[in-house]
């Protein structure tokens, strides 16, 4: 069979990435089917490219990647969904071939875009193993697809769902993702790829996505295996300039951490990388072996500074830990970017600006300021309503705000988010994500300006 590999997402704010969870897809999808990855981020006019690939190279089955329901600022989720629903007419109206959707952005929610999308199929959770099954399904024309584990399908107006897989996917057991498959102008223009050491998080943070899609077994690899990925893709990538390690929480366990850093060290590592940490199990062994390691810098979802929150949001941590981590990496010289949702459910004004507080102390090296924003809001208009007046008033507070630190992030006022001052960073030969060089433009003559401009404009 003719495969078709369609990444639909098209955010390049703060950086555009690689369809990795595709890319695992495809590599699993046993090679005497044809394969083909087409990657829509670049296009100008996405609808037309994906019609002139489709009529160059008829299919037989289109896999559709949906990595997010809403954009990466947080400021609205129904353009988004209406144009993955567009991309499906498109794909209609030129191949009667089954539309297959899947992907981090899909697997939230299946049940509900399965009917509000209406693809032939979706698959949620781990693809690797149930679209092979799906491929021999199709290819004995049957019609049974009980053996396809998380298939969803909209029949009669109703969604029939198959049970969730038996056991989770073994990673070391996966083939590597095959980087040349990766569109060129990923690493042209940003020059960072993406990779993993583990799938599941065993964390039972209230809002959290992670384990809808991977589940709560935590599953690593073998951190040589590990490590030679990262060679051969900068074997294959001559002007890949940065990593990013996309574990849910690159941390846990620290004992398989460690064992990657050591393995880094090891072999000697230059390329710099970054990850997802989290204040839970974080000490000064794993920041120095991180830094030693080449690592760049450490993202961590905070979310508040209010422990009333904190506990809420069952983050299993509180503010004392967000504090000691923060020290541990000054210490260690590991650059350090908390993360601050705003208006979580429950919590007040008064506790957004307990948080903005807390972030002012705690002075770190940057930090990014979230307006809460559920998933269900995007199908939920009435839910949307409720909830728009809270966010319009904590916009306004965090707009008063903007310029009590001078290294924070606020993507939805376009506050040091704004794509002119990426672009000139990116001009400057600065890579991997852009917070770790906000010192840095704030510093420089011409980035200073553009600082202020961002800051007004943002507000």
């Amino acid at each position: 069979m003719r495969i078709a590999f369609v990444s639909g997402n098209r955010e390049t704010l703060p950086d555009a990435v690689i369809p990795l969870g595709l890319l695992y897809v495809a590599a699993s999808t046993p090679e005497h089917h044809e394969k083909r990855v087409w990657d829509l981020c670049f296009e100008p006019a996405p609808h037309a490219a994906l019609a002139a690939h489709l009529q160059a190279w008829p299919p037989d089955v289109v896999a559709l990647g949906m990595r997010n329901i809403q954009n990466n600022d947080y400021s609205g989720t129904a353009d988004n969904l209406n144009y993955y629903k567009t991309l499906i007419a498109t794909i209609r109206s030129c191949t009667a071939a089954p539309i297959v959707l899947g992907g981090g952005g899909f697997s939230v929610m299946p049940a509900a875009l399965t009917r509000h999308l209406q693809p032939d199929f979706g698959i949620s959770g781990e693809g690797e193993t149930a679209f092979g099954h799906l491929l021999e399904a199709l290819q004995r024309g049957d019609g049974d697809f009980s053996q396809v584990h998380n298939l969803h399908r909209f029949i009669d107006g109703a969604v029939i769902s198959t049970p969730p897989a038996p056991a989770f996917q073994m990673l070391d057991a996966l083939p590597v993702p095959d980087r040349r498959l990766v569109d060129p102008r990923h690493y042209a223009q940003y020059g960072i790829d993406s990779l993993q050491t583990k799938r599941g998080c065993a964390l039972k943070c209230d809002y959290c996505t992670y384990p809808l899609i991977e589940g709560r077994t935590m599953r690593t690899r073998d951190p040589a295996a590990v490590v030679d990925e990262m060679q051969l893709s900068l074997q294959r990538v001559p002007n890949l300039r940065h990593l990013f390690v996309v574990d849910s929480v690159f941390n846990l366990p620290p004992s398989h951490a460690k064992a990657v850093c050591r393995e880094l060290i090891a072999r000697n590592w230059q390329l710099p990388w970054s990850a997802y940490a989290n204040p839970i199990a974080f000490d000064e062994e794993l920041a120095e072996l991180m830094v030693a390691a080449g690592c760049a810098g450490v993202e961590i979802g905070a979310d508040s500074g209010v422990d009333a929150v904190l506990d809420r949001m069952k983050k299993g941590f509180r503010s004392e830990a967000i504090t000691r981590m923060h020290a541990i990496c000054e210490r260690a010289g590991l650059k350090d970017c908390y993360t601050f949702i705003l208006g979580t459910p429950g919590e007040t004004i008064g506790d957004v600006r307990e948080t903005l507080d807390f972030c002012v102390e705690l002075n770190p090296f940057a930090a990014i300021l979230m307006v809460w924003l559920d998933d269900e809001e995007t199908l939920d208009p009435l839910l949307a309503s409720d909830r728009r007046a809270l966010r319009g008033e904590i916009k306004e507070l965090v707009q008063q705000r903007a310029n009590d630190f001078p290294r924070w992030i606020i993507p939805p006022l376009g506050v040091n988010f704004d794509p002119a001052l990426l672009a000139m960073l990116r001009k400057m030969g600065k890579s991997g994500p852009l917070w770790q060089h906000i010192q840095m433009a704030g510093s420089d003559r011409r980035t200073r300006r553009l600082l202020r401009t961002t800051r007004v404009s943002g507000a």
